[in-house]
């Protein structure tokens, strides 16, 4: 089983990383303080940390710098609200593998941990398919037979979802929390035009309705 270590101090926040890892089948431990989570990083025990950079005690930083001492090779996942170009710049180049903003899409978290993980015997399947659909995960792109279908993040990312639950009705609940983040509005109508821009671009029987409940991509075939 594929082991998760989430460093992050904000409750809220960790609380619907570990919900969504661990409904993807991922065992996940959380830290809130930096001290910790460097003696965990490097302690050999997950396959890849999320780590964010304002942890109490030590930040995110020296927990860098602790992995790269002990020469570890834990896959690094940032995950901070910082935006600055100089933190990205620092986080990579202090030995961080990929770097993310809040607010995030779960999806697009889970993504890059595949992605960060494809080196090892759990890696996943790349590509996904459905009829005459076909998903790379690696490259972002979508294809519809032969023909490139041009999606923009949030249209990928909720197509994936899709292609991941074949044959599954998913609210529009599940839909807002997995591909729009942990702050989405549980009010918005977000999803029904996203939706409708799938339809438009990947034929209108793509993605069926159920009246009262959410969405279905229809003749899935995965």
């Amino acid at each position: 089983m594929t082991r998760i270590l989430i460093a992050e101090d904000e409750p809220r926040i960790s609380s619907f990383i570990e919900k969504g890892l661990r409904a993807e089948g991922m065992s996940t431990s959380v830290v809130a303080d930096g001290q910790e989570a460097a003696a965990l990083a490097i302690s050999g025990e997950f396959d890849l940390l999320i780590l964010d950079l304002g942890l109490p005690g030590l930040d995110g930083f020296g927990v860098l710098q602790r992995i790269q001492a002990e020469r570890a090779t834990l896959p690094v996942i940032i995950l901070t609200a910082r935006d600055a170009v100089e933190d990205t710049v620092a986080a990579l180049s202090g030995g961080a593998d990929d770097y993310m903003r809040k607010p995030f899409a779960f999806d697009e978290l889970l993504a890059r941990i595949r992605l960060r993980l494809h080196g090892t015997s759990r890696a996943e399947a790349t590509i996904l398919r459905s009829g005459d659909l076909t998903l790379d995960i690696r490259t972002r792109r979508a294809m519809i037979g032969q023909q490139t279908a041009e999606l923009s993040s949030r249209e990928f990312a909720l197509l994936e979802m899709f292609m991941r639950h074949p044959d599954q009705v998913l609210s529009r609940q599940q839909l807002l929390s997995r591909v729009w983040g942990f702050d989405f509005d549980p009010g918005s109508n977000v999803v029904d035009v996203y939706v409708r821009y799938l339809r438009t671009k990947l034929g209108a029987d793509t993605i069926e309705t159920v009246r009262g409940v959410g969405y279905r991509l229809r003749g899935s075939n995965m």
